[in-house]
């Protein structure tokens, strides 16, 4: 009998052979991506998944670090703040309380952020992470995104909290420099998190980076104090560390008054070098996170 000629429906839906070539009908090869473009939806998933992560446990996560960043402003208050001292103008206890704000802000972001894969490495789920359809930079958004947003939440417990203390005005004097400073303050020590979660094996490596590099640079930011009571030396090393720059920026927005100056031109320098430290900041990590270094074997 003679050979019938394969129909055109048939010929579409023939399935290729080659191991590298392999798909039926519509469909892909296997291995080759989806999604071509931004995932909104997986980049969506991801932010509410580690968002999610760390609002299960608030009182942990939110409640207990704004409470710890209250029992600093009880303590220097009342070792430094009698007597009715003044700092920039203003009463003491509200020269900190900015600071105090922003510090347990940029705090928060690290711990959020320097958690997840570390965590994964460890349970050895870090597959989680690295197979669902989202691209290296939309993990890194999801990770910095759901940081900043417990940042944020921590910093308004404080700002509410502070706002009916006594002897403590948190007025606004410009908005700009808030928002600005809280978030890429926020950016900042959100992408050292991720950083720290890619590079650490175990807690006690993580645990290494907050104590002697993170708190560190927090507490000697001028949280507490202005540099210009600081030794020369001090002072210059004190210009070195991007957390002065967030403090007194942060505080500039609520009081009027800074170390770096008491006009927007003054202050719009140190927000323009921070926005370029993390421009660099998060390059570097997008690049060692499409590596896959120490995070894919």
């Amino acid at each position: 009998m003679a050979d019938q000629p394969i129909p055109a429906a048939s010929r579409h839906e023939t399935v290729s052979t080659h191991p590298r070539q392999l798909s039926v009908g519509n469909f892909p090869p296997p291995g080759t991506p989806i999604f071509h473009g931004f995932n909104r939806l997986g980049l969506w998933t991801l932010y509410m998944k580690e968002v999610r992560r760390f609002f299960k446990v608030q009182t942990q996560t939110i409640w207990a670090p704004a409470v710890t960043t209250l029992l600093y402003l009880v303590i220097f208050t009342l070792a430094l703040g009698g007597g009715g001292r003044v700092v920039l103008g203003v009463p003491f206890a509200s020269f900190v309380a900015p600071g105090l704000i922003a510090m347990g802000m940029v705090n928060n972001a690290f711990a959020n952020s320097s958690f997840g894969l570390l965590v994964g490495k460890i349970q050895g789920t870090i597959v989680d992470y690295l197979m669902p359809p989202v691209s290296e930079a939309e993990l890194l958004l999801a990770l910095v995104s759901a940081a900043v947003t417990r940042a944020i939440l921590v910093g308004l417990v404080l700002y509410g909290a502070m706002s009916f203390w006594p002897g403590i005005d948190l007025s606004i004097h410009h908005p700009w420099a808030v928002v600005w400073f809280g978030l890429m303050g926020s950016v900042l020590f959100a992408l050292i998190g991720v950083l720290t979660s890619m590079w650490a094996e175990k807690f006690d490596h993580n645990a290494a980076v907050t104590n002697f590099i993170i708190t560190p640079m927090a507490m000697l930011s001028g949280t507490f104090y202005v540099i210009t009571r600081l030794t020369p030396l001090f002072r210059t090393i004190s210009s070195f560390n991007p957390v002065f720059y967030v403090i007194s920026g942060f505080r500039f927005g609520f009081l009027g008054q800074s170390d770096i100056g008491a006009t927007n031109d003054a202050v719009l320098s140190g927000a323009a070098g921070l926005g370029v430290l993390n421009a660099v900041l998060a390059l570097i990590t997008y690049a060692l996170l499409k590596a896959g270094w120490r995070i894919r074997s």
